[in-house]
C-alpha cells in the first residue's frame, strides 16, 4: 500500500467535474439559502463571518444506514471523521486538530442535540448517542466563533431533531448490509392542534469485519413541541441509548495488520475485551418571544449513563482489567437575544447568556480473568461543572461592513474523592480539586464587497480543560504512574486567527474558503503509558494552520456536484519527551500531531431522473444515483513519529470510491425508497483510524473492504 496519495492524479478528476459546472446555464431549482448558527447568533449561512458548513436531511438520508456520524461529517472541510469499525470506542472526530488525541469518544469539541449538550463540562461527550435516523440537519461550526461555546470547543456539532409535519405520518426503514449488519427504524410524526410529535425507535446489529467485533443498540429519540401562544414554544426531548454489548477488536500492530487485518488485537479474545453502555437523558427547551426584537430561550436537561468496558491483560494486569462508571449529569441554561439600532440608526444584533453544568460519575476498577471482574482496586467519585457567561454582537457599520464582537467567561472544576480505605495496598489519598477560569474573546470584521460576494476575518482565543480521564492518573516519579487524580494539569490555551470568503458566482453556485492559524500553549500531552495506564502533562506548544475549501454546484436540475478540501499542517512548536512501556522517547520540535492528515479530500457527483426537489419538499419519485471519492493523505499513529520495525506508526494514505443508487416509488398513498450502496467499491486496503500513542504499539483499526448495503424506506400516512 502506498504511503503516501499523488494529489496530482485526483485533481484533474475534480476540476474536470467542477469546471464544467461552474460555466453551467441557470437551474430550475437554485441552491437554496440556509440558517445557521452563526457562534450564538442566528443569520443566514452566507453571511456569517466564520466557517459554518450545514448538511441537509436529505444528504443523511441518502449516507445509507444513518449509524455513524462520520458517514456525512467527511463532508465539512476542516473535520476529519474516522470510523473506527469499532462500536466500542465510538467514531474519531477531530475539527482543526482539536480532539484528534481522543482514545474513546469525542473531546476537544462540542456536541449538542436539540439545544441540549451532549459534551460534559470537561469536554468529553459521545456521538453514538445521537440519533442520526430522526436528524433533520447538522451544522458544524468551526473557528474563533466556536470559543463562544467555552471549553474544549475547538469546534461546536449541533444536530436537531425534525419537526413533526401537518399531517400525520409513519415512516419504516431496513437495512442489512455487509459483515452481519442490519438496521431497522420506526418514526412516528403527528400534529394535533398545537402540540407535535416525533418518536424514533431504531435497532442496529453487526457481526464485524474483524473478530471480536460484533455489537448491538438500540435507541429512542422522541421530541414533542407545544406552541402554548403563537409567540411561545415548548420542546420536551427524551433520549434512550442502550448498547448491550459492543466487543472490542483492539487495534493491531503493522506486522500484525500485514498478516491478516481481519484478526482481533493481542489479548481480546481471551480477555474478551467489550463494553456496554446504557444513557437515558431528557431536556426541555422554551423560547419566547417578547416581540419581534427580544426573544427568551431557557434550557434544563439532566440525565444517567453506566458504562462498563473489560480490557485486555497488561504487564500490571496480567488477566485482564475492567473499568466502570456510573453518571449523573443535569444542567440549565438561559440566553436573550435583540436586536437594537445604534450608532446614528446602525443595526445590532446581540445575544447574552449563561450556561450552568454539573455531572458526577461514581468511578471504579478492578482485575478481571476471562473477561469477569475479580476484585475492585479503584472506587472515587469523579465531578465536573461549569459556570459560564456569554455575549454577542454583530454591528452593522454601513453598507459593507459588520464587526463582529463576543466573549465567554468560563469557569470549570474538576474534582475526586477517593472512596477507597487507605491500607497497605493504597497507602495514599487520591481525592482532590482543580479550578480553571478562562476569557474567551472574539473579534472579527465583514466586508460585504458584493451582494454575491463576502470577505471576513476574524480572531479568537480558547481554551481546554484535560477531561477527567486524562486527570485520572498522576506520574509520581519519572518510571511510576499511579491511579489517582492528577490536579496539576493546566488547561491548554490557544489563539486562533481566521481570513475567509464566501462566494455566489450564480444562484446554482457556492465556494467557501478559508485560511486559518491556531497557536496553542500548553498542550496535554502523554508523559508516560505503561500497563494500560496513560498519564498526561503540559510539556508543549503547537502549530496548526491549513487552508479549507467546500464548493457546492447544481448543474441544473438533474445534476449536482460538492468538493470539499482540507490541507492543514499541525506540528509540535516545542519538543518534550515521555516514557512508553519502559523507552524513553524525543518528540522532536516540527513533529506531526498524531491522527490528523495533512490533505484531505472527498468530491461527490450526483444525478436525479426527475430533477431534485426544493429545500423543505419531499425528494421526487424515480431515480436517482451518485458517486463519492473520499481521500487522505497518511496520518502518523504516535508523537515520536516513529518509522522503525519494532515501531512503525505511519498509517498510509488511500483513495476510496463509494456508490449509491436509489429508486422512488409511489405506492398507493405511501411512498417506497429501494436503495443499494457499495463503498469502498475498487476494493482498496485501507486504515480508517489510528490509536494515538497506543502503549503496546497496537495503532491501526483496518478499515472494510468492499461492503455492500441495501435499504426499504417507506413513508405511509396515517
Amino acid at each position: 500500500m502506498s504511503s503516501h496519495i499523488a494529489w496530482s492524479h485526483f485533481f484533474p478528476l475534480v476540476l474536470g467535474a467542477a469546471t464544467p459546472l461552474l460555466h453551467a446555464q441557470t437551474p430550475t431549482t437554485p441552491l437554496p439559502d440556509i440558517v445557521v448558527q452563526s457562534g450564538r447568533l442566528v443569520q443566514q449561512q452566507f453571511d456569517t463571518p466564520g466557517s459554518v458548513y450545514a448538511i441537509d436531511a436529505d444528504t443523511l438520508r441518502s449516507s445509507g444506514p444513518q449509524v455513524n456520524m462520520s458517514d456525512v461529517l467527511n463532508r465539512v472541510p476542516g473535520v476529519v471523521a474516522l470510523n473506527r469499525n469499532n462500536y466500542a470506542q465510538d467514531v474519531q472526530i477531530s475539527i482543526r486538530g482539536f480532539g484528534s488525541r481522543a482514545a474513546f469518544g469525542l473531546r476537544g469539541i462540542r456536541l449538542i442535540t436539540d439545544g441540549i449538550p451532549a459534551s460534559m463540562p470537561d469536554g468529553q461527550g459521545q456521538a453514538s448517542t445521537v440519533s442520526m435516523t430522526s436528524t433533520d440537519r447538522v451544522e458544524v461550526l468551526t473557528g474563533p466563533l466556536a470559543q463562544l461555546y467555552g471549553n474544549a470547543s475547538g469546534g461546536v456539532i449541533q444536530t436537531f431533531t425534525r419537526e413533526a409535519g401537518d399531517k400525520p405520518e409513519a415512516q419504516v426503514q431496513m437495512y442489512a448490509g455487509a459483515f452481519g449488519m442490519t438496521r431497522t427504524d420506526w418514526q412516528i410524526s403527528q400534529r394535533t392542534g398545537q402540540v407535535g410529535l416525533i418518536a424514533d425507535y431504531s435497532t442496529f446489529a453487526t457481526e464485524g469485519y474483524r473478530a471480536n467485533s460484533d455489537a448491538r443498540r438500540q435507541q429512542l429519540n422522541s421530541v414533542i413541541t407545544v406552541d402554548v401562544q403563537p409567540d411561545t414554544r415548548f420542546k420536551f426531548i427524551i433520549n434512550v441509548f442502550d448498547m448491550p454489548y459492543a466487543k472490542d477488536a483492539l487495534g493491531l500492530t503493522a506486522s500484525q495488520l500485514a498478516t491478516n487485518p481481519t484478526q482481533a488485537g493481542t489479548g481480546a479474545m481471551d480477555a474478551r475485551t467489550r463494553k456496554a453502555v446504557k444513557q437515558e437523558q431528557t431536556g426541555l427547551v422554551m423560547e419566547h418571544a417578547v416581540n419581534r426584537d427580544l426573544k427568551f430561550q431557557a434550557r434544563v436537561y439532566g440525565g444517567n449513563r453506566t458504562n462498563l468496558q473489560y480490557q485486555a491483560a497488561t504487564a500490571t494486569n496480567p488477566t485482564g482489567a475492567w473499568t466502570g462508571l456510573t453518571r449523573q449529569f443535569e444542567g440549565m441554561g438561559l440566553q436573550v437575544n435583540g436586536k437594537a439600532h445604534v450608532f446614528d440608526g446602525q443595526r445590532m444584533n446581540w445575544v447574552v447568556g449563561t450556561d450552568i453544568d454539573h455531572a458526577q460519575e461514581q468511578r471504579q476498577a478492578g482485575n478481571a480473568a476471562v473477561g469477569e471482574k475479580t476484585d475492585t482496586t479503584r472506587n472515587e467519585l469523579n465531578e465536573a461543572s461549569n459556570r459560564d457567561f456569554y455575549a454577542q454582537a454583530n454591528w452593522s457599520l454601513g453598507e459593507r461592513y459588520t464587526l463582529t464582537t463576543g466573549a465567554r467567561q468560563s469557569h470549570v472544576t474538576l474534582k475526586s474523592r477517593d472512596d477507597v480505605p487507605i491500607s497497605g495496598t493504597h497507602p495514599d489519598n487520591g481525592s482532590g480539586s482543580v479550578n480553571y477560569t478562562a476569557t474567551s474573546p472574539v473579534l472579527g470584521l465583514t466586508w460585504h464587497a458584493q451582494d454575491n460576494l463576502n470577505i471576513y476575518i476574524n480572531q479568537g482565543k480558547g481554551f481546554e480543560t484535560p477531561t477527567m480521564s486524562e486527570a485520572a492518573y498522576t506520574l509520581l516519579t519519572p518510571s511510576t504512574i499511579k491511579g489517582q487524580f492528577n490536579p496539576n494539569l493546566l488547561a491548554s490555551r490557544s489563539k486562533h486567527l481566521e481570513l475567509g470568503t464566501k462566494w455566489r458566482p450564480s444562484s446554482n453556485t457556492r465556494v467557501d474558503a478559508a485560511w486559518f492559524q491556531i497557536k496553542t500553549d500548553d498542550e496535554i500531552v502523554t508523559v508516560r503509558s505503561s500497563g494500560g495506564k496513560t498519564a498526561y502533562a503540559n510539556a508543549s506548544q503547537t502549530s496548526r494552520d491549513g487552508f479549507e475549501l467546500a464548493l457546492r454546484h447544481q448543474y441544473d436540475s438533474h445534476w449536482r456536484g460538492h468538493v470539499s478540501a482540507t490541507f492543514m499542517n499541525a506540528t509540535y512548536a516545542q519538543g518534550f519527551s515521555n516514557f512508553v512501556n519502559g523507552t524513553t522517547n524525543n518528540v522532536s520540535a516540527g513533529n506531526s500531531l498524531p491522527a490528523i492528515p495533512k490533505r484531505q479530500l472527498l468530491t461527490s457527483l450526483q444525478w436525479s431522473e426527475k430533477g431534485f426537489s426544493t429545500a423543505g419538499q419531499k425528494p421526487s419519485l424515480g431515480l436517482e444515483a451518485s458517486l463519492e471519492l473520499i481521500s487522505r493523505s497518511s496520518m502518523w499513529a504516535n508523537d515520536t513519529n516513529s518509522t522503525t520495525a519494532n515501531d512503525y506508526a505511519l498509517a498510509p494514505g488511500y483513495a476510496q470510491l463509494n456508490t449509491r443508487v436509489r429508486q422512488r416509488y409511489q405506492v398507493g398513498p405511501a411512498r417506497v425508497e429501494v436503495s443499494v450502496g457499495v463503498d469502498n467499491l475498487t476494493n482498496k486496503e485501507a486504515i480508517s483510524s489510528v490509536i494515538v500513542n497506543q502503549s503496546s504499539k497496537q495503532y491501526f483499526e483496518p478499515g472494510l473492504p468492499r461492503a455492500w448495503i441495501v435499504g426499504v424506506q417507506s413513508q405511509i400516512p396515517l
